[in-house]
C-alpha cells in the first residue's frame, strides 16, 4: 500500500525527514519496506530557468532555424538554435540549460550538452511544454508571462511537486490502516507515547448542505446482512473534465492514473478516509431506482473492463428498475460510468458484508481498490461522512449542486466490541508491568474508550474501525505496539520448561527415515495438498463423495483436497520428466482427506517413488533400472530401520497397480507398494514405468512404538547353504515356498531366498523353475552334511507333496 507523505501532513504536523516517520510507522506495526520519490514532473525541471529572448536571426546555415540570444538572468546571456516556428524577440520562455536532464514520454532521460548545429554554437534549448513534461502541446515553445524575472527556475511557476511515498506492507488485519487518516491516527498514538501531542485533523463536512431537491433516486435494500448499510446523495449540473492540478499529484503520487474530476473525487476519498464510493450516471438509471439485491444464478453482466461475466446467486448486485449496474463492492458496470457526457451523478458509500465481497472477488477473479477495503472491513460508522466528503468535493470541482437529501439505509446499527482487560494479563503477556495511567494514555490515543476502572481491570469499548479488536489479548497486542518492543526489557535470566519426549516422536521418526532415503539417493518434495477433483476417474478409492470440496477454489485444479499421494508424485515426476530428469527418486511425507458419513479424517502417509535408473551414469558402472525387486528392498529397509518385525506378505489389490505386494502388521496394512498401471500414467504424460510406495504413516508409529528391539550375539559358528531347483506350476508362488520352508524348520533355518526365476524353452507347458536358496545355523554347535542333508529332504518331500514340485 502506497501513503504520501505530503498527504499525511494534511492530517498531522509531521517532521521533515521522512526516514525517521518511517521508522516510527515500522515501530507500531506497519511495515515501511521502502521510501520512493515522486515529483509531478519527472525530474522535477531542475535547471530549467526563465529566458528573455534578446534576438532572433535566421540561422545563416539552415533556412527553418533561428539563431537567437538568450538573457538567462544574473548577466548571463547565451546562444541557443531553436527550430521552433513560434519564437521571437522579447519572449519570456522555458530555457534547458548546459547539463540539465529531461524525459520522453517513456521516462527514458536524455541531457542538454553544449554542441554546435550548422555550424553555430547552442549552449541550451528553448523548450515545449510536451518536452518539459507539462503537456501534450509540441507545436512550437511555451511562450510564459512577460513580467517573469530571468534566471527564475520554473519549478517554481508551475508549482513542481516533490513527495516522498511510503511502500507498507499492510497485514491483512490490519483494516483500519487502509488510508492516510488511519495511518495518520497511528502516526498520532505513537508521537504522543514519545512526549509528541499532535493534533490529528479531520476533513470537515460542516458546509455540506442540499442545494435543491430536483432529483430524487429511490433506494431499496433486499438483504441487509449482505448490505448493512447503505448511503446515496444526487448531483446535478456536473461538469465532467480533468481534475485539477493538486488533485491529479496527490492520486500520481501513489501509482493512480487520474479519469475525470468525479472519478478522481471518490478516488481521492477512498484513499484518504479509507471508504470506498462509487459513482453513477443518474441520467442511465432507469426508473430513478436503486435496488440492491441479488439475481438469478447464470444472468450475465458485463464489467468495466468489457468482460461478460456469469454471476452467482449469491453474488450482490446494484440494480436499477430494469438491469444491474455495478457488482456491489467490487466492480463497476460498462454502461453506468460516469463519462464527458454525465451531468447527473448518484454518489454510493455503503457498508457491504465482508464475507459477502470476498467469496464474490474470488468467484470472478477481481482485485479492486475497493475489494481489498470491502473484504478486510471498513467503518460502517464512516460511510455517510465520507459520502459527504466526496459530495463536497464534486461539488468544488466540478461545478456541482447537491439534488437530494442524503438516503441512509441502516436498519440495525452495527455496536462498537466491549471489551475487559486485566491488567494481571497485560503484564504477562508483555512480560513487563505497565503502570495504569500508561495503559490508559495509549488507549486513548488509540481512541479506545476506558468505561469503567476496578482494582484488576478495565472496561473498555472499541471503536467500530478497529474490526479486528474483539478479544483482551488483542487489547493487549495494541497497546504493546504503541508502548514500544523496543521498549520491553530483558532480565538477565531466561526461564524455559524442558518437554518429555520419547524417541518415538513423529518428528524423529520422519528425520531418522528421511535420513535412509536421502543416502539412498532420494529427494525429498514437497506437494500443493490442492488438487483436482478429476482423479477421481483413475480410481476407483478415490471416491467423489468421499471428496473434501474447497468452497472458494482458486481454479477447478484446485478445488478438492487430495485422496491419495499418488497423483501428487506423478505431477512431480511428470514436471521433471519433461525438463529431461530422466531418473527420478523422491519422497514425501504428507497427508490424505476424506469426507465420510461418520465425519472427516486426515490421514498421515509416506510416499515413495522410483523411476528410471537407480543410480547416476558413471564410467565404471553401468547402472540398471530401478526394478520391483529393488523397490521392495528399499521398502523393506525402511522398516528394519524402525525395528519392525514379523510382517505378513499379502499380494496388493489397489487398481492403480499392475502388480503390487502389501507388507502388513498383525492389526494394520502398514504398506502398498508395486507398479503403477501404464493407463495412468498416460494421463500424465509418463511413458516409462514408475515405482510407488505408500505408507500409512499413522499405522507405522503405533507399530514402531509397540516394537521391542532384541539383540543377539553374533554366532560362533558357521552357516551352510544348499540350493534347490524346483520345477513349479505357473500359479505358484514364491510366498508358498517360504512358508512351508519356515513350518518344516522353524529352529536352524534362518534364510530363504529366491535368486532365480525361469520361463521358456526346455520346460514343459504351464511350468516355470524357481532357484531357491536356504541358509542352516546352529547358534551352539557347528552342523555337519548329514544334518544339513536330512532337511533338505524334509523340505523335498512337503514341495513335492503340496506344491506338486520336481528337482530340476
Amino acid at each position: 500500500m502506497k501513503i504520501s507523505y505530503n498527504w499525511l501532513k494534511q492530517f498531522i504536523k509531521l517532521p521533515e525527514d521522512a526516514e525517521k516517520t518511517g521508522e516510527l510507522l515500522t515501530d507500531l506495526g506497519l511495515e515501511v519496506e521502502g521510501i520512493s520519490n515522486f515529483q509531478s514532473v519527472k525530474g522535477g525541471l531542475e535547471g530549467v530557468v526563465v529566458g528573455h529572448v534578446l534576438s532572433c536571426d535566421p540561422h545563416p546555415n539552415a533556412d527553418r532555424l533561428q539563431l537567437t540570444k538568450i538573457h538567462l538572468g544574473n548577466g548571463e546571456e547565451v546562444q541557443i538554435v531553436c527550430g521552433a516556428p513560434n519564437i521571437a524577440t522579447g519572449q519570456k520562455v522555458p530555457v534547458a540549460t548546459v547539463g540539465t536532464v529531461l524525459y520522453d514520454e517513456k521516462g527514458e532521460s536524455w541531457e542538454i550538452k553544449k554542441g554546435k548545429i550548422r555550424g553555430e554554437a547552442s549552449l541550451g534549448m528553448v523548450c515545449s511544454e510536451k518536452e518539459l513534461g507539462l503537456g501534450q502541446s509540441h507545436e512550437g515553445i511555451l511562450v510564459m508571462s512577460d513580467d517573469l524575472v530571468p534566471g527564475t527556475p520554473v519549478a517554481e511557476i508551475f508549482e513542481v511537486e516533490n513527495d516522498e511515498v511510503f511502500e507498507i506492507g499492510l497485514t491483512p488485519n490490519r483494516a483500519d490502516a487502509m488510508s492516510h487518516w488511519g495511518v495518520a491516527r497511528d502516526l498520532k498514538a505513537g508521537y504522543q507515547q514519545q512526549g509528541q501531542v499532535m493534533e490529528l485533523i479531520t476533513p470537515s463536512v460542516s458546509s455540506f448542505h442540499v442545494d435543491n431537491r430536483s432529483l430524487k433516486i429511490q433506494i431499496k435494500v433486499e438483504d441487509s446482512n449482505l448490505a448493512p448499510r447503505y448511503c446515496g446523495v444526487t448531483l446535478s449540473d456536473v461538469k465532467v473534465e480533468e481534475s485539477p492540478k493538486w488533485l491529479r499529484n496527490r492520486l500520481k503520487a501513489i501509482g493512480l492514473s487520474p479519469k475525470n474530476n468525479v472519478v478522481d473525487a471518490t478516488n481521492y476519498v477512498m484513499h484518504e478516509l479509507g471508504q470506498p464510493l462509487h459513482a453513477f450516471d443518474a441520467g442511465k438509471i432507469a426508473g430513478n431506482e436503486i435496488n440492491v439485491k441479488t439475481l438469478e444464478a447464470g444472468t450475465r453482466f458485463v464489467t468495466l473492463d468489457g468482460e461478460e461475466r456469469e454471476l452467482h446467486k449469491e453474488d450482490l448486485m446494484i440494480c436499477d428498475a430494469e438491469k444491474p449496474l455495478c457488482i456491489a463492492g467490487v466492480f463497476g458496470g460498462q454502461n453506468s460510468g460516469v463519462t464527458e457526457n454525465t451531468t447527473q451523478v448518484f454518489l454510493e458509500s455503503a457498508y457491504f458484508n465482508p464475507v459477502s465481497v470476498r467469496k464474490t472477488a474470488k468467484r470472478h477473479g477481481l482485485n479492486t481498490d475497493a475489494s481489498f477495503r470491502f473484504e478486510r472491513g471498513i467503518d460502517p460508522n464512516s460511510v455517510e461522512y465520507a459520502l459527504k466528503r466526496a459530495a463536497l468535493l464534486i461539488k468544488e470541482i466540478a461545478g456541482a449542486e447537491i439534488t437530494s437529501d442524503i438516503d441512509d439505509l441502516y436498519p440495525k446499527k452495527i455496536e462498537d466490541f466491549q471489551v475487559f482487560l486485566t491488567f494481571d494479563k497485560v503484564n504477562k503477556l508483555i512480560g513487563e508491568n505497565l503502570q495504569e495511567e500508561t495503559i490508559k494514555s495509549i488507549l486513548a490515543s488509540l481512541e479506545i474508550r476506558v468505561n469503567n476502572v476496578t482494582e484488576t481491570g478495565m472496561g473498555l469499548t472499541i471503536p467500530s474501525y478497529r474490526v479486528d479488536v474483539q478479544r483482551e489479548s488483542d487489547v493487549i497486542e495494541e497497546i504493546l505496539r504503541v508502548y514500544g518492543y523496543n521498549n520491553i526489557k530483558f532480565g538477565e535470566k531466561l526461564k524455559l520448561s524442558v518437554a518429555n519426549s520419547t524417541r518415538f516422536e513423529d518428528y524423529k521418526i520422519q528425520n531418522i527415515i528421511a535420513g535412509q532415503l536421502i543416502g539412498q539417493g532420494f529427494y525429498e518434495t514437497m506437494s500443493n495438498s490442492l488438487t483436482t477433483s478429476a482423479y477421481h476417474e483413475l480410481s476407483e478409492e478415490i471416491k467423489d463423495e468421499y471428496q473434501v470440496s474447497m468452497l472458494n477454489p482458486l481454479s477447478k485444479d484446485l478445488s478438492v483436497l487430495r485422496q491419495s499421494m499418488l497423483f501428487s508424485g506423478l505431477e512431480t515426476i511428470s514436471y521433471n520428466l519433461n525438463r529431461k530428469r530422466e531418473h527420478i527418486k523422491i519422497f514425501e511425507f504428507g497427508k490424505t482427506y476424506h469426507s465420510y458419513v461418520s465425519g472427516r479424517e486426515e490421514n498421515k502417509h509416506l510416499a515413495l517413488f522410483v523411476s528410471g535408473k537407480r543410480a547416476a551414469e558413471s564410467w565404471n558402472s553401468t547402472p540398471g533400472n530401478g526394478s520391483f525387486f529393488y523397490f521392495k528392498g528399499i521398502v523393506e529397509g525402511i522398516f528394519e530401520k524402525l525395528g519392525i518385525q514379523n510382517l505378513s506378505v499379502k499380494s496388493g489389490k489397489s487398481d492403480v497397480f499392475s502388480e503390487a505386494l502389501q507388507l502388513n502388521s498383525k492389526k494394520a496394512k502398514l504398506v502398498e507398494f508395486g507398479t503403477v498401471r501404464k493407463s495412468i500414467l498416460k494421463k500424465f504424460d509418463i511413458e516409462q514405468e514408475v515405482l510407488f510406495a505408500d505408507f500409512n504413516w499413522d499405522a507405522i508409529l503405533k507399530t514402531a512404538r509397540t516394537s521391542t528391539t532384541v539383540f543377539r550375539s553374533i554366532p560362533k559358528y558357521p552357516a551352510m547353504r544348499r540350493d534347490f531347483a524346483l520345477l513349479l506350476d505357473q500359479k505358484t508362488t514364491y510366498e508358498e515356498i517360504e512358508q512351508i520352508a519356515r513350518q518344516t524348520e522353524k529352529k536352524l533355518l534362518k534364510n530363504v531366498n529366491l535368486f532365480d526365476v525361469y520361463e521358456g524353452d526346455n520346460l514343459p507347458e504351464g511350468k516355470k523353475s524357481y532357484a531357491v536358496s536356504f541358509t542352516f545355523q546352529d547358534e551352539n554347535k557347528t552342523l555337519t552334511d548329514k544334518q544339513v542333508d536330512k532337511l533338505m529332504g524334509k523340505l523335498q518331500y512337503r514341495f513335492e507333496k503340496e506344491l506338486n514340485a520336481e528337482l530340476r
